[in-house]
């Protein structure tokens, strides 16, 4: 069993956390604030496990984070946000966060972060070139892609993921990207090839995929359509392009 710090400013949600861990049999620590906090965390090895609020008074989380990080840069972090959105699990994870959890969430997805956030698993760093998420976890769910090629069907592309469970049950899942949706993508960047190409059009997808997973804590049924040019797909989009000029 874990030793886990729960820090966050909400006195019904840290007792929930606390009961629901101890019944599982981990040990428990709180803290209402960053600074609180912090001095309960200490050079973070009396802990295997952080559940850290995003949105705090004083001190947010994403602060505590990386003092958190520059003090232990092996703790485990898990962030938890009711605001959030996957730019911002993004951010937390280039900070150093392993997982990320959204409220509101059930006893059984907070059950399931916390195991995947403490499994030898979820102790393998993943891929997180540029802004693209692989071998992450939100929710609990990790997103893994093996950068295979995408598959042509008619004038859409295919591209093959797999979402592991909580539990670890592993689903392969399809991202379709139709046509009429990569012509808005290259009139929105102003060009006509992408950087990098077929991989391109793959952290597209993957990063639809994890929109996805964000917002419904499980995997797609089927396979998932990329039906329009989000603005989170936008802001990923300007944010690659970004980064090759």
């Amino acid at each position: 069993m874990a030793r886990i710090l729960v820090i966050d400013d909400e006195p019904n949600i840290r007792m929930m956390i606390r009961m629901a861990l101890q019944k599982d049999g981990h040990t428990v620590g709180q803290a209402a604030d960053g600074p609180d906090g912090l001095e309960e965390f200490g050079n973070g090895s009396a802990w295997d496990l952080v559940l850290l609020d995003q949105r705090m008074p004083g001190m947010d989380g994403l602060a505590v984070l990386r003092e958190m990080r520059s003090r232990d840069p092996r703790a485990r972090i898990l962030m938890i946000t009711a605001y959030g959105t996957i730019d911002l699990a993004v951010e937390a994870m280039k900070a150093g966060a392993a997982e990320f959890l959204r409220k509101p969430f059930t006893l059984d997805v907070l059950r399931g972060a916390v195991q995947s956030a403490t499994s030898e698993a979820a102790g393998v760093d993943g891929n997180r070139e540029g802004t693209v998420i692989s071998f992450t976890t939100l929710n609990g769910f990790r997103i893994e892609s093996h950068r295979t090629p995408g598959e042509r069907s008619g004038s859409d592309m295919v591209y093959h993921f797999v979402v592991r469970s909580p539990a670890g049950e592993a689903k392969a899942c399809a991202v379709r990207l139709p046509a009429y949706v990569v012509e808005l993508v290259k009139a929105q960047a102003g060009c006509e090839q992408m950087p990098g190409g077929d991989a391109f059009w793959q952290g597209f997808c993957e990063e639809a995929l994890a929109n996805y997973v964000w917002q419904n804590a499980q995997a797609p049924v089927e396979t998932l359509l990329v039906e329009e040019f989000t603005t989170g797909l936008r802001r990923w989009t300007d944010s690659v392009l970004a980064s090759r000029r």
